[in-house]
């Protein structure tokens, strides 16, 4: 298989093993969220101090508003949509169906639209489940890059992403370092040790080894799905490309998103620019993780960030995005 290595390179960031040296299962979901510290190697200089803004308050979240200031922003990222045929909003064997609410147990996720409650399912639980997240170095701006998140998210994977914009003094370097080369996508695998190149042959190994053994038909056109990821970036004319000065954070941090949403997509554009490490949890429609996530908050609406270099927990994208520009924007 094409950028297969032979063994796992150190990380970016270290996992340390818990107090104690018990070992932690993690399976993808909420429930089993990486809690350890996170520290940057030391070949890197310390951080400056992170704090939130002053006198910072989360907003409240607002289901299905749109800020408007950035109305363009949503409409630009939501021509994705019908480019790539919604692929990335639904996970492997998704299903839904129409129930009367007094059906739906209380403290139970449902779809509710116009009156109608939907229940949503999908086939993943009988899918084998990564114990540690794969690590995945790319940016926002590149359609193979864009292949590898849509399969991330129909897996409902989660992900420790290194973003890699143009110029980033920091992760760029480390998968030359790596893998012999600056190019992108770039996973590692740290459950098996596979490490890769190659947008077709990533996907073609998840689908493998946290799939059915089948690509999505939309990932499997050659050409068209590269051209159509393209088209689908159009709209967002070359943004989550290129480092803008940061702070490196001590610790990722933590986002639930998915890749089919243009909510989400803002968000993580500016990730990327700042070049800030994050671990995503997916969260696409038929996500088990969406219960979760509701029984955890109480609501259910994506992007919601957790920043635990400053204890920051948030919803609402435009308001996220201030927040990271504010807080680590040099």
């Amino acid at each position: 298989m094409a950028g297969l290595l032979r063994s796992v390179p150190p990380p970016a960031f270290r996992l340390p093993s818990p107090p104690g040296g018990k070992s932690i299962r993690r399976r993808t979901g909420v429930s089993a969220e990486i809690r350890e510290t996170v520290e940057i190697e030391g070949e890197r200089s310390p951080s400056p101090k992170i704090s939130p803004p002053p006198g910072f308050k989360p907003p409240e979240p607002k289901r299905f508003s749109v800020r408007p200031d950035k109305f363009l922003d949503i409409l630009g990222a939501s021509l994705a949509l019908p480019f790539r045929l919604g692929t990335g909003v639904f996970v492997l064997g998704y299903s839904v169906s129409l129930v009367s609410e007094d059906k739906i147990p209380p403290g139970e996720y449902a779809l509710k639209i116009a009156g109608l409650t939907f229940k949503e399912t999908s086939n993943l639980g009988a899918q084998a489940r990564p114990e540690k997240p794969i690590e995945i170095y790319e940016f926002e701006g590149c359609p193979f890059c864009r292949k590898v998140r849509e399969i991330v998210s129909i897996l409902d994977l989660d992900v420790l992403y290194y973003p890699c914009p143009r110029n980033g003094p920091n992760f760029r370097p480390k998968v030359l370092q790596m893998g012999g080369k600056q190019q992108f996508p770039y996973m590692v695998d740290p459950n098996t040790g596979v490490t890769m190149y190659e947008s077709d042959d990533i996907i073609k190994y998840l689908v493998q080894k946290y799939g059915d053994g089948t690509t999505p038909l939309m990932l499997s056109l050659g050409l068209l799905t590269t051209l159509t990821e393209g088209f689908a970036m159009i709209g967002r004319m070359g943004k989550g490309s290129s480092y803008s000065p940061s702070k490196l954070p001590p610790m990722p941090l933590e986002i639930w998103a998915y890749e089919g949403s243009p909510f989400c997509k803002i968000v993580r554009e500016v990730l990327v620019e700042l070049e800030l490490p994050h671990i995503l949890h997916s969260t696409a429609r038929g996500s088990p993780k969406r219960q979760e996530f509701y029984k955890r908050v109480g609501h259910f609406q994506v992007p919601y960030l957790e920043d635990r270099n400053t204890g920051v927990k948030m919803f609402e994208s435009a308001e996220i995005v201030d927040y990271l520009r504010t807080t680590y924007a040099l």
